[in-house]
């Protein structure tokens, strides 16, 4: 039916080009296109490894996700509907622009960052929107879990539970077990640059900025456990607080056990995680750029890891009887069994699925409208019955507060 370029082979990547050979009804040819072949090449084996029935034809190629006429090239040559974009947050806008020229829709996983700035909002990539429509072109921004299923959550609290959602918390638990001493479930630079910065939530109106990791609580997340989480900012938020403008605070928080606390205080404190380059033999690198290479990469943690991941959001307010009302969603997935099935951890699972679902919705044309869009734009119910078939169940609690 439909030809995709995915853009990068980590671990998001693989789970991405596995999902989409499950699916080969719609997705009929892919090309894993990265600067490292090498690492396309492997997720193509196992696809031909695993799942050998698959009538998906995929291929690779060597792009640099920094240079808009090699990516340019590439969709020309391969011709694709549109494009997955897993690489780095600090390549959003030139793939975006190679769409763009190229006349390809759009879908990420993470909002644009400058690579030279630890900040992260949507107001770059919001300034396409007017290229995009005029182009009759879609972008679909954050389409993981969270951002993006977090923000079909949230759509579908409105749309089913109720007339006003007043109080938002979006929580995220990765109670897991990978056997080393410190390492990070997504990209380190990333991973590190987010949990380091100030923490941000939406009350009253306006943003209220924190000290990092300075707001926490113990949450009970269902089936799972009770666990400290701390208070991040988070890119979802910023959309959330515009398209649902009857809440009065939004959160996000996050699980985070002491030793990697400890681990990454250190580092910190050693300026191990600074982005401001130094000087080291004549050559500029930015510390933490060189931490991410002696870290374990994400992808090679997923063999080992047990336990579970539980990402859901809470929401309160007024309920569709005009009742005061809390719900819960959320979604329960186990490290050792999506590595069973995909030969991935359960945080690059998570994140894969979603981009499939969205790319699919897209490719369908269930979703499909000119312009950038967060994910809570659409209709959330057909997104909520992909993740039930696609492996990432759906579950809700009922007139329980979990969060404070």
């Amino acid at each position: 039916m439909s030809k995709v370029i995915i853009i990068g082979a980590g671990g998001v990547a693989n789970v991405v080009a596995k999902k989409c050979a499950q699916n080969d009804s719609v997705f009929t040819e892919v090309l894993i296109a990265t600067r490292t072949v090498r690492k396309a090449d492997a997720i193509v084996a196992e696809i031909h490894e695993h799942l050998p029935n698959s009538q998906t034809k995929f291929s690779t190629t060597t792009v640099d996700a920094d240079n808009v006429p090699e990516l340019v090239k590439v969709i020309r040559e391969f011709g694709p509907e549109m494009v997955i974009n897993v690489a780095l947050p600090y390549q959003d806008l030139t793939i975006m622009d190679a769409c763009l020229e190229t006349g390809v829709h759009y879908l990420d996983t993470a909002n644009y960052e400058p690579k030279d700035v630890a900040k992260f909002e949507y107001s770059w990539q919001w300034a396409y929107r007017e290229r995009f429509e005029k182009a009759g072109l879609m972008a679909l921004l954050g389409c993981g879990f969270d951002p993006g299923a977090t923000q079909v959550f949230t759509a579908y609290h409105a749309k089913h539970h109720f007339k006003e959602i007043h109080y938002l918390d979006i929580v995220d638990c990765n109670n897991g077990d990978h056997g080393k001493a410190f390492a990070t479930n997504f990209n380190p630079e990333i991973n590190i640059r987010e949990i380091t910065a100030n923490g941000r939530y939406w009350e009253n109106g306006q943003w209220v900025e924190t000290a990092p990791l300075e707001i926490s609580q113990d949450i009970y997340y269902p089936k799972v456990a009770t666990r400290k989480s701390f208070v991040l900012y988070h890119e979802e938020l910023e959309s959330l607080v515009i398209n649902f403008p009857t809440i009065k605070r939004a959160r996000f928080w996050m699980t985070f056990g002491e030793a990697y606390i400890k681990h990454l205080n250190v580092l910190e404190g050693i300026g191990m995680t600074s982005i401001e380059p130094i000087d080291f033999k004549g050559q500029q690198i930015a510390p933490i750029e060189f931490l991410k290479a002696v870290l374990p990469a994400p992808e090679s943690l997923a063999a080992n890891y047990t336990g579970q991941t539980c990402i859901g959001v809470q929401a309160k307010g007024l309920g569709k009887d005009g009742e005061d009302k809390v719900h819960f969603v959320y979604n329960v997935s186990d490290h050792a069994k999506t590595y069973k099935e995909v030969q991935a951890q359960g945080v690059s699972y998570t994140t894969g699925v979603p981009a499939m679902i969205g790319a699919m919705l897209m490719l369908t044309g269930v979703w499909k409208r000119a312009g950038v869009y967060n994910v809570e734009e659409f209709d959330p119910d057909p997104f909520i019955a992909a993740m039930n078939e696609w492996g990432l169940p759906v579950d809700e609690l009922a007139g329980i507060e979990l969060v404070k």
